[in-house]
């Protein structure tokens, strides 16, 4: 089966499993996602599991990618916060359904070839740094919305600062190694909080950045799965 057809069948699969939003559906048939896998990977470019990348990260599964993008409800006029940019496929994703994307990645390495990937697919409504994803980047605050790709203990109060009014932010909150929940943030116009539980996943966690490049995932390299 061709890559192609791979792709025509994960649609198929992604309406199954919920993924309703046209807008969301095409921009990821727009992407090609072979284009952020690894070369010994390419044939299951559009399987729908995740994928390693490099660092001990993963790409996410694209029912992932699609469940947090549908959630994060984003369009044209938006400017979007990522946290963790890893291979850059969550990035391009976002980059076709809003105005700009700003992205915050741990590794030096993973940022570089992200950043080569969308310049080659011609993705330029994207910044990218390398930082701690608990800080996320307040210089650019506030953002409409804020999607994290990797586990907090707890929803980090500093990304939520940087949230608008009327804002959304999709983050995964749980333990490492169990499962844990896909929650959606909303700011509603007065500033009052409100929390939803979308469903279950399992990420890698998001830890405090030293400014190296060893260790855990701080600005969480995406890595998830649906648990």
């Amino acid at each position: 089966m061709s890559l192609a057809a791979h792709k025509i069948r994960l649609i198929m699969q992604l309406r199954q499993a919920g993924i309703a939003d046209t807008a969301v559906l095409a921009a990821i048939e727009r992407i090609p996602r072979e284009h952020f896998v690894p070369e010994a990977f390419q044939d299951q470019a559009y399987e729908n599991r995740t994928l390693p990348i490099g660092h001990g990260q993963t790409l996410s599964a694209p029912e992932v990618v699609a469940t947090m993008t549908q959630a994060l409800k984003a369009d044209r006029r938006m400017k979007v916060l990522e946290i963790g940019m890893g291979s850059g496929y969550q990035t391009a994703v976002l980059s076709r359904l809003s105005r700009r994307v700003y992205s915050v990645e741990r590794y030096r390495d993973l940022l570089r070839g992200a950043e080569e990937r969308l310049l080659a697919l011609r993705l330029h409504n994207i910044t990218a740094r390398v930082g701690d994803g608990w800080q996320g980047w307040p210089e650019q605050a506030p953002f409409h919305r804020i999607i994290v790709t990797a586990a907090a203990p707890e929803v980090p109060a500093k990304l939520v600062d940087q949230l608008g009014p009327g804002g959304i932010m999709v983050v995964p909150v749980g333990a490492q190694g169990r499962e844990q929940d896909l929650l959606r943030v909303s700011r509603d116009d007065e500033g009052g909080l409100h929390e939803e539980r979308l469903c279950g996943v399992r990420f890698v966690p998001l830890v405090a950045f030293s400014g190296g490049q060893a260790g855990g995932a701080a600005g969480g390299s995406a890595s998830g799965s649906l648990a």
